[in-house]
Formats: C-alpha cells, sequence, structure tokens
C-alpha cells in the first residue's frame, strides 16, 4: 500500500514522478502528490482522488520545474482521503518535504511534544509529524537530523525527504517497509518498487532496515544510523519490461491469468531433474523433517488460502499435524511453537507486515522457518532460514491470481519433495504425483482457451446480489479462494461455506435466485456435494457447479457447469481456481468496476 518515487538528476523530474507514480497505482491508494525543489523554494502539488486529477493539476508536470523531487501515492490510514493529508508533507516553514509508508505508532506523543513548543500542523497525519521533527531538530547537516529522529520514531516507515538547503540530495531510510534505490547515469532514484523505475534502470539497491541511503546525482552512499558506510551489491532486475506492462490486455489481472501456465512452469521446471524434484533451498535433512511434529502455514489474503489447501496436501502426503493461520491472529494467541515445529510463511510481496511479525514470532519460539515469495530480497525472505521463490514476474493487479497458483505449485514440490526424503509416499506414488505436477502448465493452457464459456456464464449471472460458494475437503479450501475473488473486485457479497455446514445455519439465507457456485472436483466425496446442491436448488438457489470433465452427473442437479481436465485430488485446485477467477473478472467487468485497483484495496498490505 502507498508508493514513493524519488528522482534526482539533470532531467526535469515531475513528469519522471507522474510515470513512477502511475506504474505504482496497483498499490492502491486514494490521493496523490509531488514536491520538487525549483532551484530555491520546495513546491508542492496534492490532489485527493485518481493520479489523473494531479496530472490535470500539474499539466502533466509541465508547470513544475526542477531536477529534484519525491513523490507519493497514499491510502489513507490517519486522517481521511483530503488534499491536505496527502503526501508530500512540508515542515511548518516549508523547508523539508517527507513522503512516507508505514505508521509513525508514536505520533500522538510526538506531536503533542511538537505542539508544545508552537509547531502548527496542517494535517490529520502521522506523517507529517517527521516533517515537523526534521525542523525542530535541523542544526544544519540534513543526515545528522534525520538520524537523531528516527530515534524518536516507533513504528514502520519507508522514508524519502528533500530539503530547500540541500537541493543537491535526497535522504531515503527504510525500517519494515520496503525502499529501493535506482541506479542511472548521472542520475538515481528512489521507489517502493521496481516497475516505477524500471523505465530508466535495472540496476537497484534494496535497503534493509535502519539504512540510510544519500542519493546525489552522480552518486549513492548507504549507511546506517551509526554513520557506518554499508557495502552492498547491486541487484539487476531481469523482468522483460514487458511484463510490467499491459502488452495489450485491458487490464492486468486478465493478463495475469493468461500467464499462468508460463508461471507455473517457470517455478516448476528447474526444481524437477530426471523426474526427481531438487529443491536445493531447502537445507533440511530428512533427519531435521522427521523432528518436526508440527507444521505451522502462516499468511493473510489469498496466500492464507494457498496454506489452507497445504494443510490437506501436507496431512495427506506426510502424516504430519498441519495447522494453516492467518498471521494477523497468530502472534496474539500465545501459539504452540518450539524447535519441533516446522513454519512455512507465504507472501507474494515478502513485505507483508502482518506475515512478517508472525514469522518472527515463531522463529522467536525456535521454529524452523521456510518462506514462500515471489519479491527476490525482499524482508520475509532475507529473514527466513530457507526460501523459495515463485518466479512468477511481477504481479500489477491487486487480485492476485498468477501469484496465488505458483504458491500453490511451490506447495506440491514442498510435499513431494518431504514425502520422498521421509518415505511416507511410495516410489511409484511419487512418480505419479511429479508427472501430475508437470502437465499443470499444459492443462491450465485448455482451460484458458475455453475461457468464452465462462465469459458466457458470467454475462447471464453478473446481476447476482449475493453468491455463496460450497465445497467439502479441499474444494472447501478452493471455495475461500473463489469467493475471495468475486468480492474483492466486483463488490458483490459473496461466502465461502462447508457444504456440509449448510443445515447448520447457512442454508437459512438461500432464497429464489440465489446464485450458489459448488465445487465437485474431489473424487470421494462428489455424491454428497451433489446432495448439497439439491438441497440448495429446492430452496429455490441458482446452482453453476464446477467438476471434472469425467462427472457429467452434476448436470442432472446444476442449471449451469463448467468442467476441468481431470488430475489427482491434491492438484485439482491448480485447475479448478482458473474459471473462478474468469468468473470474477468477467462480472467485475460487465458491472463496470476498476479491475485493477479495487477500491479500499492495496496490493501489498505493509501495515498491520
Amino acid at each position: 500500500m502507498c508508493g514513493i518515487v524519488g528522482y534526482i538528476g539533470y532531467e526535469q523530474a515531475a513528469p519522471f514522478l507522474l510515470g513512477g507514480l502511475e506504474k505504482l497505482e496497483y498499490r492502491g491508494y486514494d490521493s496523490a502528490g509531488i514536491c520538487l525543489h525549483d532551484g530555491q523554494e520546495l513546491v508542492v502539488k496534492k490532489a485527493k482522488g485518481k493520479l489523473e486529477e494531479l496530472k490535470k493539476l500539474t499539466d502533466n508536470g509541465a508547470c513544475l520545474q526542477g531536477t529534484v523531487g519525491i513523490g507519493h501515492t497514499r491510502w489513507a490510514t490517519h486522517g481521511e482521503p483530503s488534499d491536505v493529508n496527502a503526501h508530500p508533507h512540508l515542515s511548518d516553514s516549508c523547508r523539508f518535504a517527507v513522503v512516507h509508508n508505514g505508521i509513525i505508532e508514536n505520533y500522538l506523543q510526538l506531536k503533542d511534544y511538537l505542539m508544545s513548543k508552537g509547531v502548527s500542523f496542517r494535517s490529520k497525519t502521522d506523517t507529517e509529524v517527521v516533517a515537523q521533527l526534521i525542523e525542530y531538530y535541523d542544526e544544519g547537516d540534513l543526515v545528522d537530523t534525520v538520524i537523531k529522529v528516527l530515534a524518536k520514531l516507533d513504528g514502520s516507515y519507508a522514508l524519502g525527504v528533500i530539503s530547500k538547503d540541500n537541493p543537491d540530495e535526497i535522504i531515503a531510510v527504510r525500517k519494515e517497509s520496503p525502499l529501493i534505490i535506482g541506479i542511472g547515469e548521472h542520475e538515481n532514484y528512489i521507489a517502493s518498487d521496481v516497475p516505477a523505475i524500471l523505465a530508466k534502470t535495472r540496476k537497484i539497491y534494496r535497503l534493509e532496515n535502519n539504512e540510510i541511503a544519500i542519493l546525489r546525482r552522480d552518486s549513492v552512499q548507504i549507511i546506517n544510523t551509526d554513520k557506518e558506510p554499508v557495502t552492498k551489491e547491486i541487484e539487476t532486475v531481469n523482468w522483460d519490461i514487458d511484463a510490467a506492462e499491459k502488452g495489450g490486455y485491458e487490464h492486468f489481472m486478465f493478463k495475469e491469468i493468461m500467464e499462468q501456465p508460463k508461471a507455473i512452469h517457470d517455478t516448476i521446471a528447474p526444481r524437477i531433474k530426471d523426474g526427481k524434484i531438487v529443491l536445493d533451498e531447502i537445507h533440511l535433512t530428512a533427519e531435521q523433517i522427521r523432528s518436526f511434529r508440527k507444521i505451522n502455514l502462516l499468511a493473510c489474503g489469498s496466500a492464507y488460502h494457498v496454506g489452507v489447501v497445504a494443510k490437506y496436501v501436507f496431512e495427506k502426503l506426510l502424516r504430519i499435524p498441519v495447522e494453516a493461520d492467518l498471521a494477523s491472529e497468530f502472534r496474539y494467541r500465545d501459539p504452540i511453537v518450539d524447535e519441533h515445529t516446522l513454519t512455512i510463511v507465504i507472501s507474494q510481496s515478502g513485505e507483508t507486515a502482518d506475515t512478517k511479525e508472525a514469522m518472527k514470532e515463531a522463529k522467536r519460539r525456535g521454529s524452523h522457518v521456510i518462506s514462500i515469495v515471489n519479491v527476490v530480497g525482499s524482508a520475509i525472505a532475507c529473514e527466513s532460514d530457507d526460501v523459495i521463490y515463485t518466479w512468477a514476474g511481477p504481479e500489477i493487479a491487486v487480485a492476485t491470481t498468477k501469484a496465488y497458483s505458483t504458491q500453490l505449485a511451490v506447495i506440491y514440490l514442498i510435499a513431494l519433495h518431504f514425502g520422498e526424503l521421509l518415505g511416507t509416499l511410495a516410489p511409484e506414488e511419487y512418480s505419479r504425483y511429479v508427472e501430475e505436477l508437470q502437465t499443470l502448465p499444459d492443462k491450465i493452457g485448455q482451460i484458458l482457451k475455453n475461457e468464452e464459456k465462462v465469459q458466457y456464464l458470467a454475462s447471464q449471472l453478473f446481476n447476482s446480489r449475493d453468491v455463496f460458494f460450497i465445497g467439502r475437503n479441499i474444494d472447501y479450501a478452493l471455495c475461500l479462494e473463489g469467493s475471495l475473488k468475486l468480492k474483492e473486485i466486483s463488490y458483490i457479497h459473496s461466502e465461502a461455506y462447508a457444504a456440509g455446514e449448510l443445515k447448520h445455519g447457512t442454508i437459512s439465507l438461500i432464497e429464489n435466485g440465489t446464485l450458489v457456485i459448488a465445487l465437485a472436483t474431489h473424487e470421494p466425496l462428489i455424491a454428497k456435494t451433489i446432495s448439497n446442491m439439491e438441497e440448495v436448488r429446492t430452496r429455490g438457489a441458482n446452482v453453476l457447479c464446477l467438476a471434472c470433465e469425467d462427472h457429467p452427473e452434476v448436470e442432472k442437479v446444476a442449471q449451469n457447469t463448467i468442467y476441468i481436465p481431470k488430475a489427482c485430488d491434491m492438484m485439482l485446485p491448480s485447475l479448478a481456481v482458473v474459471p473462478l477467477q474468469l468468473f470474477a473478472y468477467y462480472v467485475a467487468s460487465l458491472k463496470g468496476c476498476d479491475i485493477d485497483k479495487p477500491r479500499n484495496l492495496a496490493k501489498s498490505v505493509t501495515v498491520e
């Protein structure tokens, strides 16, 4: 959530700042602003609403002059969305400007202190406190002042700071909120994420906690809070720039749905050699794995839904008890975790605040941590004992698709790798599962070739007011994701239920015309799910069933059906999720929703 960009060089900064902010729109925001040093003063332009409002206000940047500047897209936490509360924030005398991602937890105490000293505040944000503190403690050296201010702050932050009196530098700081430094030719950049600067450079530094970057036109210096130099290696981003563009598709989400066969192939193919799964990223021995009495899966949102699928997969194949936990709840319930617990952390960005803190709690209690992340060098990746990258490429749409699918693929890789080491899988079972895993990209490709059927069904059902997803076992785990996809981008009220729980209250919500999406792919329980479909249809529900192509009997109950290719039960979610993603996409499109940037949502949730 929120986005930071900054530029220092010899070109006009405003066009780059606006372009960089546009590349960060996927993170979610409600206002935007930029600040430039025009050679004499700091000039700020801010606007509530979409970035287009800021572009109009600045004539696409043409009305602002200056070769040093910072910009920001804000997702409101402290203070309502407004021009005043938008970033950048200026100090009282307008000598310092700050952009900030994160939350300053002790801002009220700091604000009260500054106000007692006569400092006036313009906004209701926590961020303005940082700008005012810099001015209050300033003694002429901007770096020394920033370090002094950092010592006063509790919470998380990525900061970009410029000064009226220091027109030739930008100060950038990171603590628990992502920030990268881009290295150019006679110009340098700061950004929250790679897409903002990819058109300018592929060479970056990733700041770690409590590191400070001092950017000038021809140099970047990185120090710690003791002003000691920090040596870092330049990372070269290997994305094709087209990967961060729509490439002719109307929306990033649809593009990313269509990229899933390639993304899954890229995730699994390098890790299967001569019919064997090779996970060089995991350094656990068979003896260490046998010592684990429990596996904990920690994640938020769609990544948590991957964890729910993983619970069924791991318990079936490894015979180890598994708990799937919402990371936001895990560390507040005094969890039972020790050195005999394996913790698997799942996060697309690798920066999810609740997941990161839950991981730290597990490590503090002695657990070995494996993380599944997409972003190389992210905080969760760096702090894990072992990390497996999904290699999904950039995912721009807020609603995840290919990240979810590649996370599932990694879950299968881990389960099969551990199953072979533990001996819980017979050799013939192991070989069959590995072969099945390798067929997933092609089978997903088949589903995508028939997406017109899903589009047609969406056109018939998009006016539904309430939608209920029902399924059993691993189908129920997938219902959670199908329901989330629909509600987050179409704004239709949607819920997921274990089908066996219908008669325990939920069935009272079924009335004439209620859309029920039934997942009936899990072979051992299809007959029971058909019975549940009959129960809701008898009460007036309009039933859409998703089933495997070898079970046409579901048509006797369901008004509409979507079929997927047959696969082994534990891998069916990888196939079944694709029609659910497409259905959500087409429903949202028909309703005219902002698909890539749904209201109130952010791509990377970097605060609690």
